[in-house]
């Protein structure tokens, strides 16, 4: 104090204007800096928030329950900073929204983050919050300027200023170690919830593995049981009739496996279709006498096919198992007979997830016993049945289900106990023609040479199998076992007529690859490619590699080699 009495009036009173300035830039950038961490913390949060909407909604957005999806969204604007939650799939369609009508006045923060499951993505999320009410937004700046201001007055009468400095930065320091805090916990607690979902979608996981296999594995135990007894009978039996008996039992037997095969994987959505512009009326015309022949005498099938049908781009025997199975389900819901009624009309301005679009309806009507909600609810999910044991697979369903939706539609059902149920196709219109004439399969026999086969298969008994088939219809095979042997084969011989390879093979390089390095050393080589699960086959097909589906005959082999070739002149010409 004696120091300070000693200093002329002028410069004490620079050194107070002084250090109020200085006190009033600190001030500032104190409440810029406090600013951006809370503005960063916000961002944090929300992003936290969003992550974990993204994480509760994946299985419900992964089965299309739309309802579920926005259980979880308006959870979530339950919180009043909340002002739009959003959630889309994965072409970009909202699927749930929230949006609070009264929201208050403030900067905002918009965060999306993705919706996957696995390596698959299901769509992503959309959150926007206010970061900050502007009320409290001003009073934390007038509360700094105010502090400041007082801080530059205790300056000019007591010299306190750098004490009360020092106090509000340790208050400053404790608060954020507080927030610090806070955020520890929530992520501790995020944590905790993850992994407790992470068990939850794990158990309901191995559920419907256990469900899956259990009914696959008694499906396919019948089967074997057919085809290894009908082989066991051929060879102790010399009667001819019985013997064409046997092996047409054990045919249908290997049939009903390829069919239970597609139907499963169109419920996952992994089979390869092959999509082709199909006339309707006609299409499901040419169906009546198979319907007829697979249904019982005191059932009548009517047809009510609209005239001037759209065509649509799908694959048509998907078409007719699904229209087969729910035939078969209606028959079944009627055990005294009664009539069955397929329709076909356009459905312009059909709305589906949000959007409307023109559509063409395949519907399926019984008057049979009809459904109870909580089985209406449940009847697409697989190997799910309300049929006597040995009466049903429960795959029907959920191959219409599967069909729908890879053919870019949807399905839907109405039922009521004692009021029949009807269950209708919502099929895409195609803006393409529809051919006027079916390609009919190549099935005579070749009596001459077709040329050499380069044959890449790992699996030793299909190879065998398919050697025998080349062979019947002229070609000379000759066999790789890996992609990289097909390549050392091709490059010592590379005069192969045609190359008939596996998609999947062991090693990091498919079929596809073989392809490909094929056509870098010579282009114009026809190749087909086989498979019978394949997520690569869609890629194929759109880089001009034509693809022949698990398992096949003979005379799809022999027409599918033929198309491979006028593929390859085509293009080569």
């Amino acid at each position: 104090m004696r120091f300070w009495s000693t200093i002329p009036e002028r410069l004490k009173l620079t050194v107070v204007l002084t250090g109020a300035l200085l006190l009033l830039v600190a001030g500032v950038w104190v409440a810029v800096f406090n600013e951006r961490l809370y503005r960063e913390q916000k961002t944090r949060d929300v992003a936290v928030e969003a992550e974990i909407l993204a994480a509760s909604v994946a299985g419900a957005l992964a089965f299309d329950d739309r309802s579920t999806v926005q259980q979880y969204v308006d959870a979530l604007g339950a919180n009043p900073e909340v002002e739009i939650v959003g959630v889309y799939d994965d072409k970009g369609v909202l699927v749930a929204r929230f949006a609070r009508k009264d929201a208050a006045e403030g900067p905002t923060l918009e965060i999306t983050r993705p919706v996957t499951q696995g390596q698959t993505g299901l769509g992503r999320v959309y959150l926007k919050t206010i970061t900050e009410p502007a009320v409290r937004r001003a009073s934390r700046v007038g509360i700094i300027a105010l502090l400041a201001v007082m801080a530059s007055l205790l300056v000019a009468m007591m010299g306190t200023g750098q004490a009360a400095q020092r106090r509000a930065n340790k208050a400053l320091a404790e608060r954020a170690e507080e927030l610090a805090e806070a955020n520890r916990q929530l992520e501790i607690e995020m944590e905790e919830r993850a992994r407790a979902e992470e068990a939850l979608r794990q158990s309901q996981k191995m559920e419907a593995i256990g469900q899956l296999t259990g009914g696959v594995a008694h499906d396919f135990n019948n089967l074997l049981m057919v085809a290894s007894g009908g082989l066991d009978l051929m060879d102790r039996t010399e009667d001819p009739v019985r013997r064409q008996k046997l092996k047409d039992g054990v045919r249908e037997a290997l049939t009903r496996g390829a069919d239970l095969v597609r139907q499963l994987l169109a419920f996952s959505r992994r089979t390869a279709l092959k999509p082709e512009v199909v006339d309707l009326g006609q299409k499901i015309e040419s169906m009546r006498i198979l319907l007829d022949r697979s249904l019982r005498e005191d059932i009548t099938v009517n047809m009510d096919l609209a005239e001037h049908l759209w065509p649509v781009e799908l694959d048509a025997n998907q078409l007719e198992l699904a229209i087969l199975n729910l035939a078969v389900n209606a028959r079944d819901a009627m055990p005294n007979g009664g009539p069955i009624v397929v329709k076909a009309e356009n459905a312009p301005s059909h709305r589906r997830d949000g959007e409307t679009g023109d559509y063409v309806c395949v519907s399926v009507s019984d008057q049979g016993q009809g459904m109870a909600p909580d089985i209406v609810s449940r009847v697409f999910e697989p190997y799910f049945t309300t049929k006597e044991v040995g009466k049903g697979t429960g795959l029907g369903l959920s191959q219409v289900y599967g069909f729908c939706r890879a053919s870019g539609g949807e399905v839907r059902i109405v039922s009521e106990p004692g009021q029949g149920t009807t269950v209708a196709m919502y099929l895409p219109r195609s803006n393409k023609a529809a051919p006027e004439k079916p390609i009919e399969a190549v099935r005579r026999r070749r009596t001459r040479a077709q040329g050499r086969v380069l044959l890449v298969e790992d699996d030793e008994g299909v190879a065998a199998l398919v050697a025998e088939m080349l062979t019947e219809l002229g070609y000379a095979p000759t066999r790789a076992s890996t992609v990289s042997t097909a390549l050392d084969v091709f490059d010592r011989d590379p005069a192969y007529d045609m190359v008939l390879s596996d998609m999947v093979m062991p090693g990091e390089r498919n079929g596809l690859d073989l392809a490909r390095e094929i056509w870098k050393r010579r282009a114009g080589v026809p190749i087909l490619l086989t498979t019978g699960y394949s997520e690569a086959a869609a890629q194929a097909t759109a880089e001009g590699v034509r693809v022949l589906l698990k398992p096949y005959r003979i005379e799809a082999l022999a027409s599918e080699l033929e198309a491979a070739k006028a593929d390859a002149r085509r293009l080569h010409a």
